[in-house]
């Protein structure tokens, strides 16, 4: 069986649906974003499962607390992201997006066809095999390269763990979602993204065409998301609720990491995990309207991994088939 990078109906049928989540909708607080902690991981480990799948079929969103990072080692990657966005822009314009491969730095180029407007932030994309001539030198920002090499392998390892809780809920073998996300494969694909949404303007504000990050789902299996206290701004729509567009704001925390499902595990699920709509919005009068910084560790199947499920609810794709298909969809040409 071939599995190709055409758009198939199921695809469109998805960007469609993103397309139509354009408008600003209402904001609600009445839904909850839970804390898991993770503590003694092994020994609750039935007990944490428990929790999160709960809340992952709840509102797809969770936050984790308790998860091994210690906020030292949070602390020095977010340092070194600013001192990179710091740079030149002589200087990270040597290190451009690679066309359809995830990998080093944009400026303003996603557009979500959500909203059809770019995105008011710059990125950085890390994804293993794919760093040749993206890296800035010791010289142009010292240490920078092992500091984000450690984080991203830190953020896969705990993604590993929370992929596996799920594993056990679908029936599957613990160690199938590691598996499909092996680091030492050159088919490697899981991505860590250093992001910086730039401070609001004045001639920005009021302006609801202007978004931070457009409505839109993520097209990984799982999302870990690093805020920082005080630079809010994501919300979250479920989908049973999205013909009524109720966003619910995700407090940022230095202690939580906020997590959420990706359209890829959606599909393993057979839609029993769902991959719901989030976005940022935009800095409203009297709110902060300084710098935003995140770190999103996207962990995304092995390009060779075919994605299917049990009750053929989607019809099979290759990973590689299927990340082709959402950033071309995302990013101008």
């Amino acid at each position: 069986m071939s599995h190709t990078t055409a758009t198939t109906p199921t695809e469109m049928a998805e960007l469609d649906r993103e397309r139509r989540m354009g408008g600003q909708g209402t904001e609600t607080t009445d839904r909850e974003v839970r804390r898991i902690s993770l503590a003694d991981f092994e020994n609750r480990r039935a007990e944490i499962t428990d929790q999160l799948w709960s809340a992952a079929t709840d509102i797809g969103f969770f936050q984790v607390v308790d998860h091994g990072i210690d906020l030292a080692t949070v602390d020095h990657a977010f340092d070194m992201s600013a001192r990179f966005f710091d740079l030149p822009r002589a200087v990270k314009e040597q290190y451009p997006l690679k066309k359809g491969q995830n990998a080093g730095w944009e400026y303003m180029t996603q557009v979500r066809p959500s909203v059809g407007t770019p995105d008011q932030k710059e990125s950085y994309q890390y994804t293993r095999p794919r760093m040749d001539a993206l890296w800035p030198s010791e010289e142009e920002l010292a240490g920078f390269r092992s500091t984000i090499e450690d984080f991203e392998h830190r953020c896969w390892r705990l993604a590993m763990n929370l992929l596996g809780c799920f594993a056990d809920r679908l029936g599957l073998d613990r160690e199938f979602f590691t598996r499909a996300h092996d680091p030492s494969s050159t088919t490697y694909q899981s991505t860590l993204r250093l992001l910086h949404y730039y401070a609001f303007p004045d001639e920005l504000l009021d302006d609801e065409s202007i978004w931070r990050a457009g409505a839109h789902t993520d097209f990984d299996a799982l999302t870990l998301l690093f805020q920082r206290s005080g630079q809010g701004g994501l919300q979250v729509l479920p989908g049973a609720e999205a013909h009524g567009q109720a966003w619910t704001p995700v407090e940022p925390s230095d202690d939580a990491i906020t997590c959420n499902i990706g359209d890829m595990l959606m599909r393993w699920s057979d839609d029993r995990l769902p991959s719901n709509f989030h976005r940022v919005r935009a800095p409203r009068r009297g709110e902060y309207r300084g710098p935003r910084y995140t770190i999103a560790y996207f962990a995304q199947a092995n390009t060779d991994v075919l994605i299917e499920s049990a009750g053929g609810t989607y019809p099979p794709i290759t990973a590689a088939a299927y990340i082709a298909q959402r950033i071309a969809a995302n990013f101008r040409k």
